[in-house]
């Protein structure tokens, strides 16, 4: 038989309720994630705008309810925008949005590609 000690089969008797039966786990807390193709659709309009000289750096945050990929337009400042995926919103209005700097809803949507649409009149320049 395996030897167990002290401390392990009190955690094995704290774990259990009065029947001796384990208690039902809890929700695990999922986070997040933009996933490759999202991902690759951002990165792709990102590179367009910085290679057009208007962004400088981004970040992306992975949190419980919701992913962000913030864009600068220089490392030291507040976001320029903010692009939010937030699957808990999906069935409403839409799981993607864009917020400004001052945290104003831009653009909502359903789809990530029409959503960064916004984006292009930024690569829009006027030609003399």
């Amino acid at each position: 038989m395996d030897d167990i000690s002290s401390q392990q089969i009190g955690l094995l008797i704290d774990n259990q309720d009065q029947n001796g039966q384990r208690p039902r786990e809890h929700k695990r807390t999922s986070v997040v994630y933009f996933m490759r193709p999202e991902l690759s659709k951002i990165l792709d309009v990102y590179g367009r705008v910085v290679a057009a000289g208007e962004w400088r750096d981004y970040a992306i945050d992975h949190l419980r309810d919701h992913a962000v990929f913030s864009i600068f337009r220089r490392a030291s400042e507040m976001p320029h925008y903010r692009i939010i995926k937030e699957p808990s919103l999906a069935n409403q209005q839409g799981a993607w949005r864009i917020l400004s700097a001052s945290g104003q809803v831009l653009k909502r949507g359903r789809r990530l590609d029409q959503l960064l649409r916004y984006f292009d009149r930024h690569l829009l320049k006027a030609v003399d």
